[in-house]
């Protein structure tokens, strides 16, 4: 066993796993093993685990529910750190809460809509956690984390622990500071305003059952795959070319949301980045628009 392993085992850090199928934490249900899994149990556990890892010049990626992501067929050659139980902590204060990484945003939004909190009724259907919404300014329905986000305690690369507001994540359509600078979010502070309880509950659950009723949850996908071009939205150009139902081994183009790449059996990482490219060759052959990909692309080959 490589000494850094050894390391890893060695100090109460959480859950260690070996070669742990990445498929098992995606949303995909695609993707090859990571060669170290590790779910820390606080905060502590991730700092131990980040130093270790840096020691070492171990690659390393956070992640949370695995809503956006694309897990490569030869997996992961480093550490997958999954922030799970040990972040889920929730405080309301006045028209404030106080939430870890982990904590999915579905469940945040029914929280705050119960507590006749307004701002994050847009979130009721968005699969994921606080910690990736931030990361990708994750939004619908006109709106966005970056409306009603205060700040964030940041663990960067070196081990500081800083707190960043929210003017420093630089927010922007699906994107945040985060994406070209290497951080791990491990809690955020959310500023809402009081409303009126039912209707914010009313729009909470209408919002995530039009998202049921519109997209295709019911099958193992990512969420949207393209970004939507200035002034148009990738579905209804993926759409118009008739490629709704076109498929590349068992990875298929939703028939009921064309932005939608669903698994409909055992796909490979393989045969959904193959779709991607057909999809991104055609609409620019017919619109001469290049359309770029909401989501990521983790691992080796």
């Amino acid at each position: 066993m490589q000494d850094w392993i050894q390391k890893l085992k060695d100090q109460p850090i959480g859950k260690i796993v070996e070669n742990e199928p990445l498929s098992k934490h995606n949303t995909w249900k695609i993707g090859g093993p990571a060669r170290i899994y590790i779910e820390p149990d606080n905060q502590k556990g991730l700092l131990d685990a980040l130093t270790i890892l840096n020691e070492a010049k171990i690659p390393w990626k956070v992640i949370g529910k695995g809503s956006n992501l694309l897990v490569l067929d030869h997996g992961f050659n480093g550490a997958i750190i999954h922030m799970n139980k040990g972040f889920n902590q929730i405080l309301f204060d006045g028209s404030y809460i106080h939430v870890g990484a982990s904590v999915s945003l579905i469940r945040l939004a029914n929280l705050a809509a119960k507590q006749g909190l307004t701002g994050l009724e847009f979130a009721g259907g968005i699969p994921g956690t606080v910690g990736g919404a931030i990361y990708m300014n994750a939004g619908a329905h006109g709106s966005d984390i970056s409306h009603v986000f205060e700040e964030a305690e940041v663990l960067l690369e070196n081990g500081q622990i800083v707190t960043w507001k929210n003017q420093d994540f630089e927010f922007s359509y699906r994107s945040s500071i985060l994406q070209q600078k290497r951080g791990i979010i491990l809690s955020a502070t959310f500023k809402l305003k009081p409303g009126n309880q039912k209707k914010i509950a009313e729009d909470t659950a209408r919002f995530k059952d039009r998202r049921r009723k519109t997209q295709p949850y019911h099958l193992p996908c990512a969420g949207s795959v393209f970004r939507n071009p200035e002034n148009d939205y990738a579905g209804r150009l993926i759409e118009e070319l008739g490629l709704k139902g076109y498929q590349v081994g068992e990875a298929q183009i939703s028939m009921m949301h064309a932005n939608f790449i669903v698994n409909i059996g055992q796909a490979s990482a393989k045969d959904v980045l193959t779709l991607i490219e057909h999809v991104k060759e055609r609409v620019y052959e017919v619109y001469q628009i290049k359309l770029t990909t909401e989501i990521e692309v983790v691992g080796e080959g």
